[in-house]
């Protein structure tokens, strides 16, 4: 069985480590900076070294191709470059090496294929510099206005906006570079876990299935300022302590609900925020995931029974943003869980919580995703970590993947 190198792939791993280094063992490496600019240079270098012609769109959504025997529409790989603020070296950049490290064995080991195969770099997936995430994918298959985006401005530069990135990057191409359906016949993204299930339940690999719909839910809670030492408890309106019974309540209810039901209130404010005031408006957000859209409802139900007044506080709630549940192409699904099995490597279905370009990409043409065990489950920090033996193993069935699509297509 063709395997990938495992010193090449440690190789690529450690090389673009570097771009953007905390000298913490992550990377802060945010989209189209002077750090992700290098890191594409070093991306397009190595492509072209092993005959890729590498080509850009009107988002810098980069594209290496390799020929096939064949005149037929590519197969892709990749995933992203940019990172969080201390994240780490596996989150994004993975699934781009590994496809880089894909196409290299292809090469160098004359693996015949019918299909051209690219390596796709996506633009600022994360959003961590400008809003939203996902943002070029998403531009590119019809989710963001591309004129509202390039008018996003960056967090690290007040006033610098996207659209000035983009123009300043050097990477800019033609819009007639996009991925669309004629050109290409199927995206495969390899990508960490980001969560700890495969690495505690003892598996190599995580055959995506698609991606949890979620929602997420903004609460405001207002009562009546007060001092703390001359206010009765009888006659208060605590917005705070409203607040903390109905987090109490939805996670009583939601604890009801299906195991694989994830929930967060990740953010919260009080105003004042003053320690002699009692507070008068309090907000928190709830974000909720799950597969199965039916359970999203029964979530929608729980939050519609909080009452109008809680505690002798107004209490009104808006949803933020929502997304449905994405289901990748079965055929596609089948064939990483085939690849897996070719390999002896053990595999679990299962399905993504975090977002990926892949779920906007699936509207387009047939996506999968292979997922590989984050060590602690840590992800967006510089704790993350993938050992080396697991990146080659996603590596190898993702390249049995793609030439049982090469083969079937």
């Amino acid at each position: 069985m063709v395997s990938c190198n495992i010193e090449r792939l440690e190789e690529k791993i450690k090389t673009f480590s570097k771009f953007g280094d905390t000298g913490n063992g992550g990377i802060t490496r945010f989209s189209l900076s002077p750090e992700a600019l290098e890191a594409r240079k070093e991306f397009k270098k190595r492509m072209e070294a092993i005959g890729a012609t590498v080509v850009t769109d009107d988002m810098a959504n980069m594209y290496a191709t390799i020929p096939g025997s064949e005149d037929l529409p590519a197969i892709m790989s990749g995933s992203h470059l940019d990172s969080v603020r201390q994240g780490g070296n596996y989150d994004g950049v993975l699934g781009v090496l590994s496809a880089m490290e894909v196409v290299e064995t292809i090469v160098k080991e004359k693996i015949p294929h019918r299909h051209p195969i690219t390596v796709v770099v996506w633009t600022n997936e994360e959003g961590a510099r400008f809003e939203p995430a996902m943002m070029s994918s998403g531009v590119i298959c019809g989710k963001f206005d591309k004129d509202v985006v390039l008018a996003s401005e960056a967090k690290d530069i007040p006033g610098y906006t996207f659209g000035e990135a983009l123009e300043n990057s050097g990477f800019k191409g033609d819009i007639a570079n996009r991925m669309s359906p004629d050109k290409y016949a199927a995206l495969v993204e390899l990508h960490i876990e980001q969560g700890p299930v495969l690495e505690n339940e003892g598996y190599d690999i995580g055959v995506v299935e698609g991606v949890c719909g979620m929602i997420n839910y903004e609460f405001t809670f207002r009562g009546q300022a007060g001092h703390a030492g001359t206010t009765p408890m009888i006659y208060r309106k605590d917005a705070l302590y409203a607040a903390v019974k109905t987090i109490q309540y939805l996670h009583d209810e939601l604890d009801t609900l299906d195991g694989k039901l994830v929930y967060t209130t990740g953010k919260i404010s009080a105003h004042p925020n003053i320690h002699t005031i009692i507070p008068d408006e309090v907000k928190f957000t709830l974000d909720a995931r799950h597969q199965n859209p039916e359970v999203i409802k029964q979530v929608l139900e729980i939050i519609r029974k909080i009452p109008k007044e809680v505690e002798k506080c107004e209490v009104t709630c808006k949803e933020a943003w929502s997304r449905k549940t994405v289901r990748f192409t079965p055929d596609l699904v089948d064939y990483v869980e085939k690849s897996a099995n070719d390999y002896g490597y053990t595999s679990k279905r299962l399905y993504s919580g975090p977002g990926h370009d892949a779920q906007y990409v699936t509207d387009i043409i047939p996506t999968a995703m292979i997922f590989v065990p984050s060590v602690g489950g840590h992800s967006h920090c510089e704790l993350e970590y993938t050992p080396i033996e697991y990146c080659l193993k996603g590596a190898n069935v993702l390249l049995k993947t793609l030439l049982y699509i090469d083969q079937h297509s």
